[in-house]
């Protein structure tokens, strides 16, 4: 072979791979051009007694992005999530996913996941550096306790979804906007009036505690210091799961330098009850929980009225409670799955 005839080989080569490239741009899918419109409307937190929204941070908080990279996400559920797939020519790296993935999964209050087809396992999974994947799709939640995703949210997840899509070769198949925000609304409907959590605030009968007190009784019951400051938890005896109860005190006077020396006259005990299953039994946990402590801290079990809680009350609520149950049980988020975790988040 000659050395001209080399280079003309070569060239068609370059120009071939110039042809290729330029086709494969022309195919990608440019983002869907969503309409405008929000839905900005409050929400009211439904409760059986008493609602207290204050609680420790959700499982459902923004993930880091490679940081957390072989974290376990929530996997994608079509009953609280808009899924659009993402479909690839060939196989991709879990790296070169999580490369380009956005440095905040949220749409708004909404956060959003992606997930790939494992070509070993043939499972879905959040992405994982070092594994292969044959398909990926992502979603956005329809609801959570900000609300329904409204139109700007949904197109901040397209957007964000989009670029993502072109930075891995993949082709996004994105549900109409419409479409998923009425599914937003249909679901946010359905399950704001199943959202509880129980609180009974104690209430000294006498002189002030230090936080100090609080803390070592609290501790007897088995509570031990939470993520915020104020804030001690029942760990559930489900490892990973969020805590089954929370008792609250002044976060300034827990921030003090001297918790002895810090004092209050009153702490909440809270139930967030989407968040553990009814096997675990948690309202019994909270009602004898909060008896024992108000026996042992000297104080009374009031409402948010500052009315005394009577056992009649107690009874009331408990019954209250397992309808509550049956409730979601029927709409498939039966308390304590991860549904039910994220979307009462």
């Amino acid at each position: 072979m000659t050395l001209t005839t080399a280079l003309v080989i070569l060239g068609l080569v370059v120009l071939a791979a110039l042809a290729l490239q330029s086709w494969w741009a022309m195919r990608r899918v440019k983002p869907r051009e969503p309409g405008d419109g929000s839905d900005t409307s409050a929400r009211v937190e439904p409760s059986l007694h008493n609602t207290e929204h204050d609680t420790e941070p959700s499982s459902a908080e923004d993930p880091p992005s490679l940081r957390a990279a072989t974290k376990r996400l929530p996997r994608l559920d079509a009953l609280i999530d808009a899924i659009a797939p993402l479909a690839l020519d060939g196989p991709i790296t879990g790296d070169l996913a999580l490369q380009h993935l956005p440095s905040s999964r949220r749409a708004g209050t909404k956060p959003f996941y992606v997930e790939g087809l494992d070509t070993e396992t043939g499972e879905w999974e959040s992405i994982a550096p070092g594994r292969r994947y044959g398909e990926l799709q992502a979603g956005v939640q329809l609801a959570n306790r900000s609300g329904p995703l409204n139109a700007i949210e949904y197109s901040e997840f397209v957007q964000k979804l989009q670029a993502f899509a072109e930075a891995v070769g993949a082709t996004a198949d994105v549900p109409d906007m419409l479409e998923v925000v009425a599914r937003a609304r249909e679901l946010d409907a359905l399950s704001a009036p199943l959202d509880a959590q129980l609180s009974v605030t104690l209430r000294t009968n006498g002189v002030a505690w230090s936080v100090g007190f609080v803390q070592q009784v609290a501790g007897r019951q088995g509570l031990v210091p939470g993520v915020l400051p104020g804030r001690l938890v029942l760990p559930s005896s489900e490892e990973g799961a969020p805590p089954m109860l929370v008792l609250a005190v002044d976060p300034q006077a827990a921030l003090a330098e001297d918790p002895q020396a810090a004092v209050v006259r009153e702490c909440t005990l809270t139930l967030d009850v989407p968040q553990t299953p009814a096997s675990q039994e948690p309202f019994p946990a909270w009602h004898l929980t909060g008896k024992q402590l108000a026996d042992d801290l000297d104080a009374t079990a009031v409402d948010d009225q500052g009315q005394t809680i009577t056992l009649h009350a107690y009874d009331a609520i408990g019954k209250e409670l397992d309808d509550l149950y049956q409730r979601l049980e029927q709409l498939d988020l039966a308390a304590g799955t991860p549904a039910a975790r994220r979307l009462f988040s």
